[in-house]
């Protein structure tokens, strides 16, 4: 073959990588979004004076889940939705892993009105409440216990729930309540995101994959948690 043609492949075989790294990148983008704006979630409510009783138990937790806009909306009957991370404690290694992603849903009756886009912090505190995330999906007050998280410096320190789960909102919504929501995977995400099909056990349990844009969420997690960086 001449050096010509050889040229010809190796340009062809350049711009197809080039094409199908900028496609993986264009895919990436809502799941990269989401972790960078779950990392800043996760460092307002780290540095938030009123989340003393989240701070104080971080490091007890088995895993963390972050949803950096839950909107809920509602007259006579309300819901919520948005997109969440999980990043999960691996008690062997002392490491922490992930994320992997999710969809939060609930609906609710009574008179409401208005709409809030809340920040949403969750402590997973038990093994229960972990492997439940494990599942394709999850429902809060039924498979597993919710509390919500206590707000200020006096807060209890005797709370025991699978999930305390912290929020900020703005709009007529004083908070969310949490009972009744299904967390379910988003394996599509999970897929974008790593490059291939994974499950939530695959990222959180068996770690057989992993995604270097999650590094500085990761090292929050690890700080807050006070254990070393790995």
């Amino acid at each position: 073959m001449s050096s010509p043609a050889i040229r010809r492949i190796a340009t062809s075989l350049i711009a197809i990588s080039m094409a199908l790294a900028s496609h993986f990148a264009a895919a990436q983008a809502s799941q990269r979004n989401l972790v960078a704006e779950s990392t800043v979630t996760l460092a307002n409510f780290l540095n938030d004076p009123d989340m003393n009783w989240l701070q104080r138990n971080f490091k007890r937790a088995k895993a963390v889940l972050i949803a950096p806009k839950v909107a809920k909306a509602g007259f006579i009957l309300g819901g919520s939705g948005g997109r969440a991370i999980v990043v999960a404690h691996d008690m062997k290694t002392g490491k922490w892993v992930g994320p992997a992603f999710y969809t939060l849903a609930t609906a609710s009756i009574g008179f409401q009105a208005g709409i809030s886009v809340s920040g949403v912090v969750t402590l997973v505190m038990t093994e229960t409440g972990f492997h439940t995330l494990l599942a394709d999906s999850v429902k809060l007050g039924g498979d597993a216990a919710v509390a919500a998280g206590p707000i200020g410096a006096g807060a209890q320190s005797d709370l025991a729930a699978d999930f305390v789960s912290f929020s900020r909102s703005t709009g007529v919504y004083g908070g969310l309540n949490f009972n009744g929501t299904v967390i379910t995977t988003a394996d599509e995400w999970n897929r974008a995101y790593y490059g291939q099909r994974v499950h939530a056990p695959d990222i959180l349990v068996r770690m057989s994959v992993r995604n270097k844009q999650a590094s500085e969420l990761l090292n929050i997690v690890t700080k807050a948690a006070g254990k070393p960086s790995h």
